[in-house]
């Protein structure tokens, strides 16, 4: 089972692997800056080398390189758009240089530009993009509030349909839960799974962002939780993890460090859920 987190890069990003490995987790997720500014990644060959010879050896990857949260493809605004295709030029440039598989990014919001405006500008400003042979850039789920896009099945579709680019999805489970997608269930877990089969493909699924949510469903509210501790809860989160058509694609949690609970302890309960 790949199971890991989303681990800190201070320091120097070889130390993702040592990081990774103290939690329990043998792929996982990364930063390569600040996720709250606009930065270069600046990783040195050293360090890329490093990273690359320590995951060979010790993990099994994939690893995610998760984009600036200040990146919104999905814009209308000349000037934030060109900053958001550059950002994500220079991330997929750094997945290359790392050999990391996956670059992931969320649409953004179309801020009046109304959904089908924003669903063409993120197809445009991804469409910019240069991205290295090896590289997959993975449209996230999103929680869908305001103008997000991305809360729906239907938009993620539109995007990897008209983009150039042979692009994956990313299925965030608190951020589908959040936008009325019921994962609490055995049943409703299966009924998403096979609408997302129906609406864009499972064979687009490249990775799912493991989490429980501490709201409700159909809220829009974004706030992870442990893993069966939510609102999910123990029978959805024990069905997504033993799911045919899902248990053999990388999980990576995104749960919060709270009540004693680190990602260490999520990552264990995983394992403890997929062995019931």
């Amino acid at each position: 089972m790949r199971v890991g987190a989303h681990v800190s890069v201070a320091g120097g990003v070889d130390n993702a692997v040592d990081n990774q490995r103290d939690v329990g987790g043998n792929c996982g997720q990364i930063f390569t800056h600040s996720p709250q500014v606009w930065q270069d990644p600046n990783v040195d060959d050293d360090e890329a080398t490093a990273f690359r010879e320590g995951t060979a050896e010790h993990l099994d990857g994939p690893w995610v390189i998760h984009s600036s949260y200040l990146v919104n493809l999905c814009t209308p605004k000349d000037d934030l758009r060109a900053k958001s295709v550059d950002s994500m030029q220079r991330e997929v440039d750094a997945a290359d240089k790392l050999g990391i598989e996956y670059v992931n990014v969320h649409l953004g919001a179309h801020t009046g530009a109304g959904v089908d405006g924003g669903l063409d500008n993120a197809v445009s400003a991804l469409d910019e993009l240069d991205v290295p042979e090896g590289v997959t850039v993975l449209v996230e789920s999103d929680a869908g509030s305001g103008t997000k896009l991305g809360g729906d099945f239907e938009h993620l579709a539109a995007v990897l349909e008209e983009s150039t680019h042979d692009l994956g999805v990313c299925l965030d489970t608190a951020h589908a839960f959040a936008a009325g997608y019921d994962l609490s269930t055995p049943a409703g877990v299966d009924e998403t799974v096979d609408e997302f089969d129906d609406v864009i493909g499972l064979e687009h699924l490249h990775c799912l962002h493991l989490n429980d949510s501490k709201h409700a469903c159909g809220t829009n509210k974004d706030e992870h939780a442990h893993v069966g501790e939510g609102e999910i809860g123990v029978d959805g989160m024990r069905r997504i993890v033993g799911h045919p058509d899902l248990r053999d694609r990388p999980f990576v949690l995104e749960t919060p460090t709270e009540d004693g609970k680190s990602f260490a302890w999520n990552i264990d309960r995983v394992h403890e859920l997929a062995a019931e």
